[in-house]
């Protein structure tokens, strides 16, 4: 059996995802060639100070003989990053690195569809700082298809996706449109049927507390149920809209795959209480396949060996194929 390689930009250089990188290939052998996109010499500063014991394996960007990737092993492509020491404070310092190293991950899917992609967490402060709002968004753009795709926390019992992504709350009504609702619910069901051979129950949420206002033109009238009526008919399995308080209740959300909210933490927060970092965060609608694990920097926890790899362990678990 052939499997598909994975590539892993490794992101932000002062983030613990170089911990939870060598944790995730201690724990297991995955059977995927793996291809981390780094600086070289900071992995392997980190490396000996965390106490993990790997061998090297340097690869040119062009390296095409990817079957014979053995991950017992780091495979690397190496991006130039200037340190002075293996942790330092999250700054616009990192920005070109991260940059390039999209670069390149973004060349080689390019000549290869089948490779597959793992991020790790960027600053969004720093570097997407006017940009975009997060890396869905910065993909979405590289890749062209900018309000075509869409997030995806996904648990095997449970994944949660926002209409909405990284925006202040003030502006979060401005961006719901039936079209946007549709989008995402495609989305997530096409994603279902492929991965899962099945067409997902999906539970959407209102904006409003307890779905009413007392305005008019409310988002639940205006936006919200028009676009539940046009999914039904559409022969798509979904229900609402449901008030965010009660859809999480244990009773409520085990009748569904996926519940859709309209903003970030509407349905990150209760997720996250739920799962803790047990959940991997998908881009649909891209031209390859990308996955985040769902944690950020956690710059505090720098060096302190104390970092849990799980969602990094799931992103790959559900790539190994």
């Amino acid at each position: 059996m052939s499997y598909k390689p994975i590539i892993i930009v490794a992101g932000e250089p002062n983030s613990i995802f170089l911990e939870i990188f060598f944790k995730s290939l201690n724990k297991k052998y995955f059977k995927s060639p793996i291809i981390i996109i780094a600086s070289k010499e900071l992995l392997i500063k980190q490396m000996n100070l965390l106490g993990f014991n790997f061998k090297i394996n340097l690869l040119n960007e062009n390296y095409l003989n990817l079957k014979k990737l053995n991950n017992k092993i780091i495979n690397i492509i190496n991006v130039d990053y200037d340190f002075k020491k293996p942790f330092e404070k999250i700054s616009k310092k990192s920005n070109n690195y991260i940059a390039e190293s999209f670069r390149l991950a973004l060349k080689m899917i390019k000549k290869n569809k089948s490779l597959k992609l793992i991020n790790g967490p960027i600053s969004k402060k720093s570097f997407l700082y006017g940009k975009s709002l997060g890396i869905t968004e910065y993909l979405a753009k590289k890749t062209k298809r900018k309000n075509n795709v869409a997030m995806l926390i996904f648990n095997k019992k449970l994944s949660v996706s926002p209409i909405t992504t990284h925006l202040a709350l003030k502006d979060v009504h401005k961006h719901i449109t039936q079209k946007k609702i549709y989008i995402h619910i495609k989305l997530i069901t096409e994603f279902y049927k492929k991965n899962f051979k099945k067409k997902p129950k999906i539970a959407i949420t209102g904006l409003n507390p307890h779905c009413e206002s007392n305005f008019k033109d409310c988002e639940e009238e205006a936006i919200i149920i028009p676009a539940i009526k046009n999914l039904k008919a559409k022969n798509f399995k979904v229900d609402g809209p449901f008030p965010a308080d009660t859809i999480f209740m244990q009773e409520h959300y085990k009748k569904f795959d996926v519940i859709v909210g309209m903003y970030h933490d509407q349905v990150l927060a209760p997720m996250k209480a739920l799962f803790g970092f047990d959940a991997i965060n998908i881009t649909l609608g891209l031209p390859f396949v990308r996955i985040s694990p769902d944690h950020g920097p956690n710059y505090s926890m720098l060096g302190k060996n104390l970092s849990d790899p799980k969602s990094l362990i799931e992103a790959l678990r559900f790539l190994d194929k």
